[in-house]
């Protein structure tokens, strides 16, 4: 049985919209050819940092939820490690608590936007 996961990664601020957009891509594609199912993502956009992060104040934060082998986890962050656009990354396990209340929050925002068409 595959594991689900989230990971959140922040990109320079630098990067223009189309760089973000390949990074981004880079990254759901690693996940899809190495087997894993891409659940759910978010753009979260430009944000300030808590503290300054190679002196930048500010970055690009994306989100990505899905489903892989474990093993894959080691690989997805070695590559996060080696590209420059990447200045932090976190990946998690998700346990079935966390799965139900991504779920259940998604679900909300839906229902949520279709009350407001």
């Amino acid at each position: 049985m595959k594991n689900r996961y989230e990971t959140v990664f922040i990109a320079t601020p630098v990067l223009s919209e189309t760089q973000m957009k390949e990074a981004v891509d880079k990254y759901k594609n690693l996940i899809t050819k190495n087997g894993g199912k891409i659940v759910h993502e978010e753009n979260w956009g430009l944000k300030k940092l808590a503290y300054p992060i190679q002196k930048k104040s500010t970055g690009f934060y994306y989100l990505i939820e899905f489903s892989c082998e474990g093993e894959f986890i080691a690989k997805l962050e070695t590559e996060y490690r080696r590209d420059e656009r990447i200045i932090r990354f976190l990946t998690f396990k998700m346990e079935r608590y966390a799965i139900e209340y991504a779920e259940k929050k998604r679900s909300m925002k839906q229902e949520k936007v279709e009350d407001e068409s």
